[in-house]
């Protein structure tokens, strides 16, 4: 079967995966994850063609902590690896989820990860200046206490504490990505370009290359999203909607926004990088490639804002 109109791209933050009251033991992130998925599966039984990505800045920064921690007894992981191995954990996890819960209504709408390669510009001025965060969040002592222990480079939350960075350079292509659309185009559920994508170059002998970084998955998810023809890019986060001054005491919720205005919020300096920054990045670039709509939304809510009752909507126009 061919899929005439295209998916809708659906970007699961990596936070969301994860229970802020309880350990991110990998019970805990399966349980989680299950309740993630009620509301996908509401939306593939009633018809929508979806492609998942998901986000892993909590989840590679255990593997990266796992990775160091263990330096002295074996050897170190580096960081495409350990995306590459948080692509097969997170996708086997919402791809057994998300199976369970459509079996369950008599659902066999098929499901597959693909582990997927990015290709990124090595000289990418990002790899110099790290702004993804990865890992848990620490008070700000016990973090500069591990700065200063295995040199990691800082990010301050003013509202939630302090995590590591690494670089984050931009998505410029899809390896897997012809693979992906004849995946789409048999009406398959698709999860790939998890955690951004592994982040790869091409060597003088046009060998794949990988490289220490962390792509942004709402970069890449949006560079997914144009190459399918998707006319809706959909962003779960921890918050119900974009917010205007929203370090400030009294943050406002905007639920619709144009292209334009987005523009002007981000000059402004409303979206924090590695945060709120790049979602609002893909959702511009996004826009000046299709005429479609960008919603952001809490998972839970997912189902309500693709019917226009709950996130922030965001148009090109605003029409």
């Amino acid at each position: 079967m061919t899929n005439e109109r295209g998916p809708t791209v659906v970007a699961i933050g990596g936070h969301s995966l994860l229970a802020p009251d309880l350990p991110p033991t990998v019970a805990n992130q399966f349980a989680v994850t299950r309740a993630a998925m009620k509301p996908i599966a509401d939306l593939l039984e009633r018809g929508e063609h979806l492609v998942l990505t998901h986000g892993n800045g909590p989840q590679v920064g255990f593997m990266q902590l796992r990775s160091e921690m263990a330096r002295d007894t074996l050897p170190e992981v580096p960081l495409d690896s350990l995306v590459a191995d948080s692509q097969g954990a997170m996708g086997y996890m919402i791809e057994r989820a998300l199976r369970a819960e459509l079996r369950r209504r008599g659902n066999d709408t098929p499901v597959v990860t693909i582990v997927t390669e990015v290709e990124v510009d090595p000289d990418d001025p990002a790899f110099d200046e790290p702004n993804k965060p990865i890992g848990q969040f620490y008070e700000a002592t016990e973090a500069e206490a591990l700065s200063a222990e295995r040199g990691w480079r800082l990010m301050h939350d003013p509202k939630r504490g302090v995590r590591r960075v690494v670089a984050s350079p931009i998505p410029r292509r899809i390896v897997q990505m012809e693979t992906i659309r004849q995946l789409c185009d048999l009406g398959i559920t698709v999860i790939c370009c998890g955690g951004g994508g592994i982040p790869v170059s091409r060597g003088e002998d046009d060998q794949i290359v990988g490289h220490e970084a962390v792509i942004d998955k709402d970069r890449v998810s949006m560079l997914l999203a144009v190459d399918l023809g998707a006319s809706r890019l959909v962003i779960t986060t921890s918050v119900d909607h974009v917010y205007e001054d929203f370090y400030s005491d009294s943050p406002t919720p905007r639920p619709k926004l144009t292209a334009a205005e987005v523009r002007q919020l981000q000059a402004d300096g409303h979206f924090a990088a590695g945060s709120m920054a790049p979602k609002m990045e893909a959702a511009v670039d996004f826009l000046a490639a299709t005429d479609g709509d960008v919603i952001i939304c809490l998972p839970e809510e997912l189902v309500d804002a693709v019917d226009g009752r709950a996130g922030t909507h965001i148009r090109r126009n605003g029409t």
